[in-house]
């Protein structure tokens, strides 16, 4: 089974999460889009989708699915979206897509968050997928040298800017023992919009993808 067949084994098993009438929060990246091409048969069964990213509004879009601002939909019943890491409390590194603010916004406003993976995402240790810090452009320079006390290599994304005008900062070289520490530690930096960690609101379930098809932790 390829990683991308790993990947799409993992996002057909959150479809059992999704209820009839639920408005279903909906990540950014190569396995959310899986889903969401998946969710697509079952589009009648759903009252609307929030979208986390411009991308996968136009992909939801695509396929005739109700997408709905996070304001109007109100507390949501479920997020399904994908990681760039995952540890065995389900503490997680997001961000690889440039999303990651939008994907925290939308995961913080669900009831449960089924975060879908093919298994080589789950680490003892996270950090050696580089950390995603959305920035202030002003404060790329100050951003960087914090992240350099903090153990860190910072790289500008070169010619990328998020859907909210942002730059990236990829922080590489970090071995992340106390996640949730560390999410704090580095959102409280001025001119950090947030930080790829999500271990604060962790995943409430993890899917991952494997050779013998999905298999569910937490």
């Amino acid at each position: 089974m390829t990683q991308d067949e790993m990947k799409k084994a993992a996002a057909e098993a959150a479809l059992a999460y999704v209820e009839a009438g639920m408005i279903v929060g909906i990540g950014t990246g190569s396995t959310a889009n899986h889903f969401i091409d998946l969710l697509a048969g079952i589009k009648g069964k759903i009252d609307g989708t929030v979208a986390s990213s411009i991308a996968s509004a136009k992909r939801l879009e695509g396929h005739g699915i109700r997408v709905m601002d996070l304001n109007e939909a109100g507390q949501l019943s479920l997020y399904v979206d994908g990681a760039d890491e995952s540890n065995e409390h389900l503490h997680l590194v997001k961000g690889g897509g440039g999303a990651l603010t939008r994907e925290k916004i939308v995961a913080g406003a669900a009831d449960k968050f089924v975060c879908i993976a093919d298994d080589t995402k789950l680490v003892k240790v996270l950090g050696k997928f580089p950390l995603p810090i959305e920035v202030i452009p002003m404060a790329q320079a100050l951003v960087a040298r914090e992240m350099v006390k903090l153990g860190g290599n910072p790289v500008l994304r070169e010619g990328f800017t998020t859907d909210n005008g942002n730059i990236i900062l990829d922080i590489h070289g970090m071995e992340i023992t106390d996640p949730v520490t560390m999410e704090n530690r580095i959102n409280q930096i001025p001119g950090v919009v947030t930080n790829g960690l999500f271990a604060i609101r962790p995943a409430d379930v993890l899917i991952l993808g494997g050779p013998d098809g999905a298999r569910t932790v937490g």
